[in-house]
């Protein structure tokens, strides 16, 4: 039967960024203008819309369905946080409570250690306050956090399981995975596939790089 994970591809709404949200919202502003950013609004609308069609196109056994996502520690408080993050509007949230209440297994993924460092490290280049070693020291927990991801899908997903795994573009846990998991990329359209190939390239715009943190 094997093991299969649904990847998806996602760019974090406001509401997933907590209390980075406004000092992000204002350096992609400062940069870029109000039109772009307005623009990146709309574009995480469509994402989402897109992403949550094309997994009801799938028609998957949710009792057989485990889900992983960016940013949700081990804990044993993930479903608390998913609602919490959920009643305040993030659709993302919103479609892992969906996917909840159709019998899927919410599972937590990230290791906390690692996510409080890289928070303070975002936080402390978003004031201005060394965003040059920010931007190194970020490449570094990402690889970490990558290879923790994998790990824990690697020891949580069973034999004839489906993983569905969303996260952030700039990750690349697809290449730390075991070869024995499947890997099914979700992509809701072409445009969004192609960013995520310049993404594998290390060819993605600045703006591409801002709006995937």
């Amino acid at each position: 039967m094997g093991r299969r994970l649904i990847y998806i591809p996602i760019i974090h709404t406001e509401v997933d960024m907590g209390s980075l949200a406004e000092p992000l919202k204002k350096e992609y502003i400062k940069k870029y203008g109000i039109p772009k950013w307005e623009q990146h609004l709309k574009k995480i609308n469509d994402l989402w819309t897109g992403i949550e069609e094309r997994l009801n196109q799938r028609n998957l056994r949710y009792n057989q369905v485990k889900v992983y996502q960016d940013g949700l520690p081990v804990c044993g408080k993930e479903l608390q946080i998913v609602q919490d993050i959920a009643n305040s509007g993030g659709r993302n949230h919103q479609l892992l409570l969906k996917l909840i209440h159709e019998g899927a297994t919410l599972m937590g993924t990230e290791d906390p250690t690692l996510l409080i460092k890289e928070y303070q490290l975002i936080k402390d280049a978003a004031a201005q306050k060394g965003a040059e070693k920010g931007t190194d020291g970020r490449a570094n927990y990402l690889a970490e956090r990558d290879a923790f991801i994998a790990n824990r899908i690697d020891k949580t997903l069973k034999n004839g399981e489906t993983g569905v795994l969303f996260l952030g573009m700039l990750h690349k846990v697809d290449e730390k995975l075991t070869p024995d998991i499947v890997i099914d990329y979700l992509i809701y359209h072409l445009p969004f596939k192609e960013a995520v190939s310049k993404k594998k390239n290390c060819n993605s715009s600045p703006e591409e790089k801002d709006l995937t943190r």
